[in-house]
């Protein structure tokens, strides 16, 4: 994290998305000691502040329900941002910009959205809550599908919240809306405890399925009793050579569930685990993404020092682009220098020609870098930018040159 210093005036540089966040208004210096600075917003108090890591999530939470609160913990995390909002000390909703959290993709995982149903609601304006709405509306999900995947919704984002390990937080005291609150399955004491259950159960499942993108194989050996759970999903296994992250969407279960599923069919011998492919990315395309890539890193490692929530926008961006260049981005995470894995997106566009390869990829990138280039000269201003923006005017040049080589 980057450091600010007092200096000898007693004035305090704060980063830009810090100064940027809290505005011109006026704060009130609530407490001070040789190691902390707290200055707080009058009209918009802080009760409590810190980093995790000082103070476990777990502790944090048993506070809020122990002692009966009311109001909402911000959770400022390493690739996005989480709400939790308690009412008499019991957690009633959740909000989270992690993109594998927003409604859509959970009825995307739970089968109840097919991928171009996925894409055109990713395009709908507005809250979750009025994307919901929209959905049932349009007869796309029923109102029992919503509700339910509304609920999960919120229990995921706080069992997926024991993963972390670092960031900050912040509460305030503040009322619920009621048409916020969710019914949940169980009451906050039971969350704490089955998501620390869950943390164990997931890492035992990930010993023998070892990653998301790894490939489970059907076996030779006669299935015998299985549930109906089990052989629904060895079905799905069956159809062909998909990744576990595709078999669950496809089986339609939840995440945890479909790993409990998947460690019992390999433990009874009817699945075994292969490697995920691996992709050399070379020649043109190999050329094309060392190009894109090379400006990528520059204008995220500049942007991300000025805005630390600029990952998020990436995630979301991505997650969001239209048609044909969803494909192109599908599964596609940032490294954490800020380039596109290669090997991802090159399993993305098999089965194309070469050149359209090429030409569609090409589209993709330039729309990745004309977003980052608004978002220089947003977070740095014309003048920090234009050093960056000089760069990014070579890149269609050298693209050009690429696409019209002969294959």
């Amino acid at each position: 994290m980057k450091q600010s210093s007092i200096d000898s005036s007693g004035r305090l540089a704060l980063p830009f998305y810090a100064a940027k966040e809290l505005g011109g208004r006026p704060l009130e210096l609530a407490s001070h000691s040789p190691g902390h600075l707290l200055l707080i917003d009058p009209e918009n108090k802080v009760q409590l502040a810190g980093r995790l890591g000082d103070i476990a999530l777990v502790d944090l939470m048993s506070f809020f329900n122990m002692f009966r609160k009311t109001g909402v913990l911000c959770l400022e995390l390493k690739g996005g941002r989480k709400e939790i909002y308690f009412k008499l000390g019991e957690i009633v909703f959740a909000t989270s910009t992690f993109a594998e959290e927003h409604l859509c993709e959970i009825l995307y995982d739970q089968g109840k959205l097919d991928r171009d149903a996925l894409h055109k609601a990713r395009q709908l304006a507005g809250s979750q809550a009025q994307i919901g709405k929209c959905l049932v509306e349009k007869k796309i999900v029923t109102a029992k599908d919503l509700w339910l995947a509304s609920r999960y919704q919120v229990e995921v984002s706080i069992y997926n919240l024991f993963l972390a390990t670092e960031g900050s937080f912040y509460y305030q005291e503040k009322e619920v809306e009621e048409d916020q609150a969710v019914r949940l399955s169980a009451s906050t004491q039971n969350l704490i405890m089955e998501g620390l259950r869950r943390i164990d159960e997931r890492a035992l499942f990930m010993r023998q399925i070892r990653s998301l993108e790894a490939i489970p194989m059907p076996t030779d050996k006669e299935p015998g009793s299985l549930s109906e759970p089990e052989g629904a999903l060895l079905e799905v296994i069956g159809r062909g050579r998909l990744n576990v992250k595709s078999v669950l969407r496809r089986s339609g279960v939840a995440e945890l569930e479909g790993l409990r599923l998947l460690h019992q069919l390999i433990g009874k011998g009817l699945v075994r685990m292969e490697d995920a492919p691996t992709f050399t990315v070379g020649g043109d395309i190999g050329e094309m993404l060392k190009v894109f890539n090379g400006v990528l890193v520059l204008l995220y490692r500049r942007i991300a020092e000025n805005n630390p929530r600029f990952s998020d926008e990436l995630r979301n961006f991505l997650r969001a682009v239209p048609s044909p260049f969803s494909y192109v981005f599908r599964d596609v995470a940032l490294l954490d220098d800020g380039s596109v894995d290669g090997g991802r997106v090159l399993a993305n566009l098999a089965g194309l020609e070469e050149r359209d390869k090429k030409k569609l990829l090409a589209e993709a990138l330039t729309e990745l870098v004309y977003m980052e280039c608004h978002a220089a000269r947003r977070d740095l201003g014309n003048a920090a930018s234009a050093e960056l923006l000089q760069r990014v005017q070579e890149i269609p040049r050298r693209i050009k040159n690429i696409l019209e080589r002969k294959s």
